[in-house]
């Protein structure tokens, strides 16, 4: 599994370098204030709902208040971190869905991929079966497959003292064998995939908000959750933190 951050919500600095008197500032927010882009329009879309201020003038006459201030609740960083906390403590984590991130993954499972559309809040594009040709001798070398960690270790009396691994990977190779002759005699790509299992990998783009990433992190990283799809639950998470540093306390494990 291969998982790559692709795009997240950046700022159209001309509107932040422009102050509410319409003059223009040589700071943008980050360097004025340290803080990110995702904080920035966070914060504009929670103040938007309580504030008289028109969202565009936000940031610049209220930045100061919660990015250059401490947390008044204590709990550490700036007013800004406390407001995000009691924001998402108080439920209203729709603000969050203005913040969005585009992911590619790549080489995950076909069971992998019915799950991960059960989060109906996500946008995917996903590698097509019926387009792809999977033929060994096509360019694609036919189809990879992902194998589960559990059948390390496991063997099979019945046949002969064969490993788990090994019983997997030869009933792959007849899978393939039998794609391929099905694409030999003129079965179309679209009806031969039929007999391709759920190992079988796929590539996809998956784009979400904040609010649905957090929400799949609780749900994907509960320790009833398949080993596949924790672990793109967290490299999912550890990608979001990395470029917003600030929502690492809020990815909760289910």
């Amino acid at each position: 599994m291969n998982v790559k951050l692709l795009a997240h919500t950046q700022l159209v600095e001309d509107i932040f370098l422009i102050d509410k008197t319409g003059n223009l500032d040589w700071e943008t927010p980050q360097e004025r204030w340290n803080c990110t882009d995702g904080q920035t329009i966070a914060l504009t879309a929670i103040r938007t709902c309580y504030s008289h201020l028109e969202p565009s003038e936000i940031v610049e006459t209220e930045g100061e208040k919660y990015f250059g201030k401490a947390a008044s609740d204590g709990k550490g960083g700036t007013d800004a971190d406390r407001l995000m906390r009691h924001i998402i403590n108080s439920g209203h984590t729709s603000t969050l869905e203005h913040l969005t991130y585009t992911f590619a993954i790549e080489g995950v499972s076909r069971s992998l991929l019915a799950q991960i559309t059960r989060h109906r809040h996500f946008s995917f594009s996903v590698q097509s079966q019926r387009y792809n040709k999977l033929e060994s001798n096509s360019k694609s070398g036919g189809f990879d497959y992902v194998t589960p960690k559990s059948l390390e270790g496991k063997f099979s009396y019945a046949n002969g003292g064969m490993t788990a691994n090994e019983i997997f990977d030869n009933y792959m190779e007849t899978v393939q064998a039998h794609y391929d002759e099905l694409r030999h005699i003129g079965v179309s790509a679209e009806d031969a995939r039929f007999i391709l299992p759920n190992a079988a990998t796929c590539n996809l783009v998956l784009t979400g908000n904040l609010r649905s990433f957090l929400d799949f992190h609780i749900k994907r990283s509960a320790k009833g959750a398949q080993w596949e799809i924790r672990d793109l639950s967290d490299l999912i998470k550890n990608a979001i933190v990395e470029v917003e540093p600030w929502t690492e306390n809020f990815f909760v494990a289910g």
